[in-house]
C-alpha cells in the first residue's frame, strides 16, 4: 500500500506491506485524511533540523545516547542514532474510510460500515489503516466522508471548550484562528457564548467573521488587551482558550491580562509557558490543560484496549468527543465545508505539503483523497537481488526495539552464517523500513508469509510475550528451524503443546537465554565443573521500575517474573547442570500502590546435587547500581561477577575479566546456534530438559508468588 512519511524535513510517499487487524483492531480503507497543518509542518520541520539541534531541544536524548554508549560501546550507538537519522517516520491522525475487517473482540463494527478514526501513528495518511474501537466512531448517513475525516480536530477543539465550561451568554477570547480557532469559534457560539476572535492573519479573521465570530482583532492594528476589554463592559472575557501555537511566552501573557478576575485561561494550543505571576496570582486565575481528544488519551487501556470509561462518572471521553463532533457536523451546527480549501490525490501528497509552506493565504483545511479500487497487499519486497545461497535464510517474526538493535546488528555481522530474508512488523512502515537497513528479501506484516516461504530456513521469534508458543508451534509444524525470545510460554498448557510439537518434528530450537552464553558464564562454568561440593549462588537483578499498566505487567508480557527472571533460572540450570529439586518463593507486600508483589521478590532452588540458588528480583533498587550481580560460593572459592562488565575470581590463581561494554552472550548464542547447525545441523545449543525446567521453575515461582 502507498503511505505518506516525512524523513529529513520533507514529506514523500513509500510503499509498504498493509496492515492485519488485531484482535483489538478494525482495518479500515481509508477515502480522506485530513491534513494538520499546525501540527505537520512543525513534524516535518523538526525531521530536517541537524543532529546537534535536536539533541539541544531534547536534552534527555542525550542522556539515553550516554547510556547506550556505556552498555553498547560507541559503535553500536552511532549504528543506532544514525538508523534513527535516516529513518522515516508515518505522519497523520484524522481520516475517514470503509471497514474491510474486524478483530474478534471488536463487537460494535461490521465490514461495509462508514466510519472516522482517530490517533496518531493510528489514523496515518496511508491507504489502509489498523484502529482501535475507541478510535472509531460510525459516520451519520447524512454526512459525508470528506467531512468526517476531520474528526480529530473537532475532537481537539471540542475537549478545549469542556475544559472551559462556557455557560449561557459568557465572554470568551479565542486567541489563533487556525482550523482549532474556527471550530472553536463555532462550538462556543453554538452553546450561546459572545466570542472574539485573535490572529494576526485577516484572512483568518474575516473567515471567522463569515461563521459567526462576533469580534474580529488583529494585535498587528489594535491594542488587543484594551479591546477586548473595553468589548466586555471593563471586565475582560469570562475565559480565553489559546488555540495558536507559538514559542514566545507573550500569547499566554496577554491571555492571563485580558481574562477578568477569577476566570480561566485554557490551553489547546502548543505555547510557551513562561508564566509573568503577577497577573495570574492577582487574578486569582484557573489555567487548565486541554489534553488533545478527551479523557482515555494517552491510557493504553482505553485506547489500544477497549476499555470504556463509566457513562454516568465521565460524561465526555475521547470517543463520545468524536461522536457528538460528528453530529454537529450533520446537524450543520458547524459548517466545515467552507474550511476544506484543499483536496489532493494522494500522489500529489507532497504537493500538499509544499503547498502548506508557500500558498497565502494557507489553506485553512487539507485533505488527501484515497483511490477506491486498490489491492491489499501485506507483502512488499525490498531487496529484488535477494539470491540463493547455502546461508541460513533468517526470517524475523517481531522486531521491536531489543530484535532491531542487538539480533539484527549480530546476524549481519554473521553473514558468513546467516542471511536476512524477510521482516514481519505489525506496522508495515516499520518492517519496510527495517528490511531495507538489513538487506533483507522482503518485508511483510503477515507472519504466515514467512512461515510459507521454502527459502526461509529459521525464525526468530520476538514478538510480545503471549505469541512466542502460539507461533513457535506454527512454525515447528512449518518444518523451520526456531530461535525464539524468552520466555518459551507463559503456561503449562502452552509449554506442553510446544514440548510435543518440537519432539514430534524432530525441531531444531533455541530459547534467548543468552547469559549462560556470555563470556563471564563460561569461565565460570569452566571454573566450577571440576568442583566437590554443591554451589551456592546469590545473583541480585536490580531490575528497575514498570508501571502496572505497561504491556509486560500485563496478560501479553506474563509479568516479570516469567518474562524476565526465567534468564536467571536458565543460567542457575547451567552452573548446576542438573534436577530442580525444590522452589521457594516470597515476595513482599508492597507499601504503596505503584509497586506490585511479583516483580519484587526472592526465589530459592536447591538442585538434586545440593546446589542452592537465590534469586533477589526487584524493582524497588535505584538505577544508579548495577542491574545485575552475583556471587558463587564453592570449596573455598568466591567468583563475583558484576554486571557482565567485571569478573573477579577468590581462591584460584585465575586471571577475572574486565571489559569496558557489557557483554551478555547475546552474538554467541546466535553464533553457537548458526554454528551447530551449519556443521552438524544440529540446533540445540541448549539441552531442551533446560529450556522447560527454567520455564516451570518460572511457573512455580509465579504460583507462590500469587497464591492466597
Amino acid at each position: 500500500m502507498k503511505q505518506v512519511f516525512i524523513k529529513k524535513g520533507d514529506a514523500l510517499i513509500g510503499k509498504v506491506p498493509a496492515p492485519i487487524a488485531s484482535d483489538d483492531e478494525i482495518l479500515v480503507q481509508v477515502a480522506y485524511s485530513c491534513i494538520s497543518a499546525g501540527t505537520e509542518l512543525a513534524g516535518i520541520e523538526a525531521s530536517g533540523k541537524p543532529l546537534i539541534k535536536k539533541a539541544l531541544d531534547k536534552p534527555a536524548h542525550i542522556k539515553k545516547v550516554l547510556e547506550s554508549i556505556r552498555t553498547s560501546g560507541i559503535k553500536d550507538t552511532i549504528a543506532k542514532v544514525q538508523s534513527r537519522v535516516e529513518a522515516k517516520n508515518p505522519i497523520g491522525y484524522s481520516a475517514s474510510g470503509i471497514v474491510l475487517e474486524t478483530g474478534k473482540n471488536i463487537r460494535n463494527f461490521k465490514p461495509g460500515e462508514r466510519v472516522a478514526c482517530a490517533g496518531a501513528g493510528i489514523a496515518n495518511h496511508a491507504e489502509f489503516i489498523t484502529v482501535p474501537e475507541n478510535l472509531t466512531v460510525k459516520v451519520p448517513d447524512r454526512l459525508s466522508l470528506k467531512e468526517a475525516s476531520t474528526v480529530t480536530l473537532g475532537s481537539i477543539a471540542m475537549q478545549g471548550i469542556r475544559r472551559c465550561r462556557p455557560g449561557l451568554g459568557e465572554n470568551i477570547a479565542v486567541i489563533g484562528l487556525g482550523i482549532l480557532g474556527q471550530l472553536t469559534i463555532q462550538m462556543l457560539k453554538a452553546s450561546g457564548c459572545r466570542v472574539t476572535g485573535i490572529d494576526i492573519d485577516q484572512f483568518r479573521i474575516d473567515k471567522a467573521l463569515s461563521l459567526g465570530l462576533d469580534i474580529g482583532l488583529n494585535p498587528e492594528k489594535t491594542n488587543i488587551i484594551n479591546e477586548v476589554i473595553s468589548n466586555t463592559n471593563g471586565y475582560g472575557p469570562d475565559s480565553v482558550i489559546i488555540t495558536a501555537a507559538s514559542k514566545s511566552s507573550r500569547v499566554i501573557n496577554e491571555a492571563m491580562e485580558m481574562c477578568r478576575r477569577k476566570g480561566k485561561v485554557i490551553i489547546v494550543g502548543a505555547v510557551n509557558l513562561n508564566l509573568e505571576r503577577e497577573e495570574f496570582y492577582k487574578k486569582e486565575l484557573d489555567l487548565l490543560i486541554s489534553t488533545s481528544y478527551g479523557p482515555g488519551r494517552y491510557d493504553e487501556r482505553y485506547e489500544k484496549k477497549g476499555f470504556d470509561y463509566p457513562y454516568s462518572y465521565i460524561r465526555w471521553t475521547e470517543n463520545r468527543n468524536m461522536k457528538e463532533y460528528l453530529q454537529l457536523l450533520t446537524d450543520k451546527k458547524i459548517k466545515i465545508e467552507s474550511l476544506i480549501e484543499k483536496v489532493y490525490k494522494l500522489e500529489d501528497a507532497s504537493r500538499a505539503y509544499e503547498g502548506l509552506r508557500t500558498i497565502h493565504p494557507k489553506p485553512m483545511i487539507v485533505l488527501l483523497e484515497y483511490d477506491k479500487e486498490i489491492e491489499l497487499e501485506r507483502k512488499v519486497i525490498t531487496n529484488d537481488q535477494y539470491l540463493k545461497d547455502d546461508r541460513i535464510k533468517i526470517g524475523f517474526i517481531g522486531v521491536g526495539g531489543f530484535a532491531k538493535n542487538v539480533h539484527l546488528p549480530n546476524v549481519r555481522k554473521m553473514d558468513s552464517i546467516y542471511k536476512i530474508g524477510a521482516i514481519c512488523c505489525k506496522t508495515g512502515s516499520n518492517a519496510e523500513s527495517i528490511a531495507k537497513e538489513f538487506n533483507a528479501g522482503y518485508a511483510t506484516t503477515d507472519y504466515k508469509e514467512i512461515l510459507a516461504d521454502p527459502d526461509i530456513d529459521m525464525v526468530i521469534i520476538s514478538t510480545r510475550h503471549d505469541l512466542h508458543a502460539g507461533i513457535a508451534i506454527e512454525a515447528a509444524n512449518a518444518k523451520k528451524v526456531i530461535f525464539v525470545e524468552k520466555p518459551m510460554a507463559l503456561n503449562s498448557n502452552e509449554l506442553a503443546e510446544l514440548y510435543s510439537v518440537i519432539e514430534k518434528m524432530k525441531t531444531p530450537f533455541t530459547v534467548g537465554f543468552n547469559r549462560r552464553f556470555s563470556p563471564f558464564s563460561k569461565k565460570i562454568k569452566k571454573l566450577i565443573d571440576k568442583r566437590i561440593n554443591p554451589i551456592i549462588v546469590n545473583y541480585r537483578m536490580n531490575a528497575g521500575f514498570i508501571p502496572k499498566e505497561h504491556w509486560v505487567q500485563t496478560e501479553e508480557g506474563g509479568g516479570r517474573n516469567i518474562g524476565e527472571a526465567c534468564h536467571i533460572y536458565d543460567l542457575f540450570n547451567y552452573f548446576t547442570g542438573c534436577k530442580v529439586q525444590q522452589v521457594k518463593a516470597m515476595s513482599i507486600d508492597p507499601g504503596t500502590e505503584q509497586f506490585m508483589s511479583n516483580d519484587n521478590f526472592t526465589a530459592a532452588i536447591k538442585y538434586e546435587d545440593g546446589s542452592i540458588c537465590n534469586l533477589i528480583y526487584t524493582a524497588l533498587g535505584s538505577s544508579l547500581v548495577p542491574k545485575e550481580q552475583m556471587d558463587l560460593y564453592f570449596d573455598n572459592k568466591i567468583i563475583r561477577m558484576d554486571d557482565y562488565k567485571e569478573l573477579e575470581i577468590f581462591g584460584l590463581k585465575e586471571k577475572g575479566i574486565s571489559l569496558k561494554v557489557q557483554n551478555k552472550g547475546q552474538f554467541e548464542e546466535l553464533y553457537e546456534f548458526g554454528d551447530n547447525l551449519k556443521k552438524h545441523g544440529i540446533g540445540q545449543t541448549i539441552p531442551l530438559w533446560q529450556l522447560i525446567q527454567a520455564t516451570e521453575t518460572s511457573f512455580e515461582v509465579e504460583k507462590q508468588l500469587t497464591q492466597i
